[in-house]
Formats: structure tokens, sequence, C-alpha cells
């Protein structure tokens, strides 16, 4: 039962290292920011989350499990809000979307705009 309950660990672990290694090769290979922060929050937290469970799975002190639980709470909490306000925040000093996004619409006239 032991090497069972370690497998499943181990499996948890390694999805979540490749979770972890797609969000940075999605930083590294997207054309503009907000692709690249999209890859960072999603895969990222996924991929930390995942990596904390496995923690959480393999501890066995109440106090370990505790914070590692609070740290996937936080990240589910923190990351999507702090994307989306760096996002916005890009958008508004001037980084426009790239080619590659078809519709605008954070445009000026409030209409959607078809990306420069």
């Amino acid at each position: 039962m032991i090497a069972v309950y370690e497998t499943l660990v181990g499996i948890v672990l390694v999805i979540g290292a490749l979770f972890c290694l797609v969000a940075s090769i999605g930083i590294i290979r997207l054309k503009d920011v907000y692709m690249r922060m999209h890859a960072a929050s999603k895969a990222g937290t996924l991929g930390s989350g995942l990596m904390l469970i496995a923690l959480a799975l393999h501890a066995h002190q109440l106090d370990v499990i505790t914070r590692a639980a609070a740290g996937v709470v936080f990240f589910l909490l923190t990351a999507p809000v702090a994307a989306h306000l760096l996002a916005k925040a890009a958008y508004e000093v001037g980084y426009k979307p790239c080619a590659d996004t078809k519709i605008d619409e954070l445009a000026k006239d409030g209409k959607a705009k078809e990306a420069d």
C-alpha cells in the first residue's frame, strides 16, 4: 500500500513539474506580454498547486499539510487577479496585443476593433 501511495505522490509531482515546464516554455516562446502572462498565470498556478498537493500528500505532519493547502488557496486566489491587473496596466501604458489577437476588446471607443 505504501508503494501505491508513494507512486501517486510521484505522479502528481511529475505532472505539476510538467505544467511548470509548459509555463516556462510559454513565457519564452509566446509573442506578446498578454500571451506570456496567460501561460505564466494558468499553467504556472496549476503546476505549483499540484506540487504543493504532492507535498501535502507526502507529508505526515498536520502543520505541513495546512501550509501546503494554504499555499494552494493563495495561488488560486492571487495569480488570476495579479495577471488581470498586470495585463490591464500593460494595456494602459501602451503595449498593444500582437497581430494574432483578432479583436481588441479594450479599444478606446468601447467597440471591438481589430488589433493593429
